[in-house]
């Protein structure tokens, strides 16, 4: 798997379109990870925006890719 993380800014937030850009499943399954707890919890930045932590999901592709 090859996931190109330089392109994320250092810190701020990503949404959920962006974060399936880098990590290569389906909304359904990303929406049960996150539920079971293998992927990081959203923040709630709005009434009907959420968003992740750019170093949340750095850190979940770098565990992704010692996974390997």
């Amino acid at each position: 798997m090859k996931i190109f993380t330089h392109s994320l800014p250092e810190t701020g937030f990503i949404r959920l379109n962006t974060v399936l850009e880098l990590i290569p499943i389906g909304k359904s399954s990303w929406w049960n990870g996150v539920r079971d707890g293998i992927y990081p919890q959203p923040v709630t930045i709005g009434q009907r925006v959420t968003a992740w932590r750019v170093e949340d999901i750095k850190e979940l592709i770098q565990s992704l890719s010692n996974a390997e």
